[in-house]
């Protein structure tokens, strides 16, 4: 019969994702001695696995190579699922923002001799909007409408759509042109869930028709056969509103609160938490510097082997709330 043994790890200060500045000890949950056995649990968005066989120890999360930032489990010891498993597009899937859509944005801008040109730090502030129809009108409600724009409101919002229309049309182009790859890790992450049966779901406040280009052209045809989309006007309020994520859920037939969600933005967590939802966060260009305390891990990227940060069985483990102090 295996015996137990329960063991005691005197880890050094987590990166910035985790609050605490002073070393801790924190207790691992009692394992088996089999041939081997591994036992895990989550600590504030970080996740430890202990190998007895090696008696290697990782504090994963904290971007290691070689795997040893890789969140990886046995499969015994990762029984949880998601009930659905959510992504954003831009910055998740593919990091689309400086060199995708703010680029398209200016080239529509200069077509139609507005005059305007979003530079990287300015598009940085802008991201700060959910959406980019939403995005154009701040801007030109706070510096001033273009001068040959047109001066009603109902015919502002009609010139308005035909832009983000243009933009959609010049940004479609860069990615059937496939110059923007996919994020390491996304398509891994994909087949896991489907191949588990695991729902997946597309969640981003940008235009249906680019979201879908982006699954159809990159991630292909096959998986995108089997990921459903929620994107644009598809709800009247974006992101950090959290009405596109209790639309998939609803659609889906799933439980909020069994739902996992890759984000890369504070108002794309403020929308998952909202929802009720798990959310890990894996980096963007824009966001890097953004506070993400609430979420419930955050990471560079998702990542392949040798690089792995986490993988489907760390986002079922979010749902156990197995919190050790």
């Amino acid at each position: 019969m295996a015996s137990s043994t329960t063991v005691s790890l005197a880890l050094p200060p987590f990166p910035s994702t985790v609050a605490s500045q002073e070393p801790k000890t924190y207790s691992v949950a009692t394992f088996s001695r089999t041939h081997e056995s591994t036992s895990s649990s989550s600590l504030l968005g970080t996740r430890i696995c202990v190998s007895r066989r090696n008696r290697e120890i990782s504090a994963l999360g904290m971007g290691r190579s070689r795997g040893r930032g890789a969140v990886t489990c046995s499969a015994a010891t990762a029984a949880a699922l998601p009930s659905a498993l959510l992504f954003d597009c831009d910055g998740v899937l593919v990091d689309t923002e400086k060199d995708g859509h703010r680029v398209s944005f200016n080239d529509t801008f200069n077509e139609k001799e507005l005059g305007v040109t979003w530079d990287v730090d300015l598009y940085g502030e802008l991201l700060k909007i959910g959406g980019g129809k939403e995005r154009m009108t701040a801007y030109f409600n706070k510096v001033g409408w273009p001068e040959n724009a047109p001066k009603s409101e109902d015919e502002r919002k009609a010139f308005i759509a035909s832009l983000h229309k243009r933009k959609t049309e010049l940004f479609m182009a860069l990615i059937e042109k496939r110059l923007l790859p996919l994020r390491p890790g996304v398509a891994k992450l994909v087949d896991q869930a489907l191949g588990k049966g695991v729902p997946v779901a597309v969640c981003s406040t940008s235009n249906e028709k680019a979201v879908s280009a982006i699954v159809s052209y990159l991630l292909g045809p096959e998986r995108a056969e089997k990921i459903k989309i929620f994107a644009g006007d598809v709800v009247p309020r974006k992101k950090p509103d959290p009405a596109i994520y209790i639309l998939a859920a609803t659609t889906l037939g799933v439980d909020p609160a069994s739902c996992v969600v890759v984000e890369d933005s504070g108002i794309g967590l403020a929308a998952a938490k909202a929802a009720g939802m798990k959310c890990i966060i894996t980096k963007s260009g824009y966001t890097a510097d953004e506070d993400f305390l609430n979420a419930d891990a955050v990471f560079d990227f998702i990542g392949d082997p040798p690089e792995e940060r986490f993988d489907l069985a760390f986002c079922g483990s979010l749902l156990e709330k197995q919190y050790v102090s």
